[in-house]
């Protein structure tokens, strides 16, 4: 099986974007060695816990101090934005790097409506264009727009010999459609929804409509991930994660705690419970138990490929926990034999 990475730049208490930003090298860098089959970097806006804003910046900065591994983006807000321009920008990445990009979009607004006006300077935009820009993203990076379409005489540059492959990224069925309708890949977000995935990607893989681009259906669905020599190392690294997820979602601040000092915050009955349902969100353990549990997953989704998001306070118990991945799943025999 394939794995991947989802990184959001995390910024740990105590730390800073400077810091965070050096930990991402630093992952992708090994992630690259340790032969993960691609590295994605999100867009979030207005948050001071994660330093990842702008994937067309980081991806270009990664992918030059590595040789092997995809980049891409997880993934481009794309009701934010032009088509025109996110497909310009990735076809330069991909003529920067042949065969190494992927564009991924989603359909989330990015944040709250402050946020969305400042990004679109002012111009109001509605979620339900997601479908028609996708459309047309697809028709620029194709360069097929049918007869009668407006942007038909556009030719997107630069001209390249390869194209970035193109992942819509969803939590439900409608966004598996849309995939399946443009002839991109499907990614389906587990540590955001874990309970509609089987749902969406059996959507997606009746639907698929192949093109020349893309004659297959692609799949894969992405997940927290905590691994460590044992079950219970596992669980007590968790414990920056669990807080971390917790107080995101309460809206505050988004810089991930210490395992000391998320021991010492008072959780009320309800955090409690709602600690233990976000573990369904999440795979901890050891690595035979996290391999068991990712292959299961795997047979769930239809899919050879998870793509892995590790979010702790201490970035040396991140990097140990892709290591002891790609040491349980053989990844560098795996990468060497593509």
């Amino acid at each position: 099986m394939k794995l991947s990475i989802l990184d959001q730049s995390p910024i740990s208490e105590g730390s800073d974007t400077a810091e965070a930003l050096e930990n991402t090298r630093r992952l992708a860098k090994v992630a690259d060695q340790l032969g993960f089959t691609r590295y994605w970097v999100a867009e979030h806006h207005s948050t001071s816990g994660l330093a990842s804003t702008s994937p067309e910046v980081l991806i270009p900065h990664l992918a030059t101090m590595t040789t092997r591994i995809r980049f891409g983006s997880g993934g481009v807000l794309l009701p934010q934005y032009s088509p025109y321009k996110v497909a310009e920008n990735f076809k330069l990445l991909e003529a920067l790097f042949p065969g190494r990009i992927d564009l991924g979009v989603g359909r989330s607004p990015g944040g709250g409506e402050t946020i969305r006006l400042a990004l679109t300077d002012g111009i109001k935009k509605n979620l339900i264009e997601f479908p028609r820009q996708l459309t047309e993203l697809q028709g620029f990076l194709d360069n097929n727009f049918p007869i009668g379409h407006d942007y038909r005489k556009i030719k997107t540059s630069p001209v390249t010999k390869t194209l970035p492959a193109t992942w819509v990224l969803g939590l439900s069925s409608r966004s598996a459609k849309h995939a399946a309708h443009n002839s991109t890949g499907f990614t389906y977000g587990h540590f955001i929804h874990p309970h509609q995935g089987q749902e969406a990607i059996a959507t997606y893989l009746e639907h698929f409509q192949p093109s020349e681009r893309m004659p297959k259906p692609a799949v894969n669905a992405c997940v927290f991930v905590i691994c460590a020599e044992t079950e219970k190392e596992a669980e007590k690294i968790a414990i920056s994660q669990d807080l971390w997820l917790l107080a995101v979602e309460k809206g505050r601040s988004t810089k991930v705690k210490s395992i000391a000092e998320a021991k010492r915050i008072p959780l009320s009955s309800a955090d409690k419970k709602r600690i233990i349902e976000n573990r369904q969100r999440t795979v901890i353990g050891s690595p035979n138990q996290v391999k068991k549990k990712l292959l299961q997953l795997a047979d769930a989704y239809q899919t050879d490929e998870i793509m892995v998001i590790t979010n702790v306070y201490d970035f040396e118990d991140k990097l140990h926990s892709y290591e002891l991945l790609a040491e349980t799943f053989d990844l560098r025999a795996e990468s060497d034999s593509l």
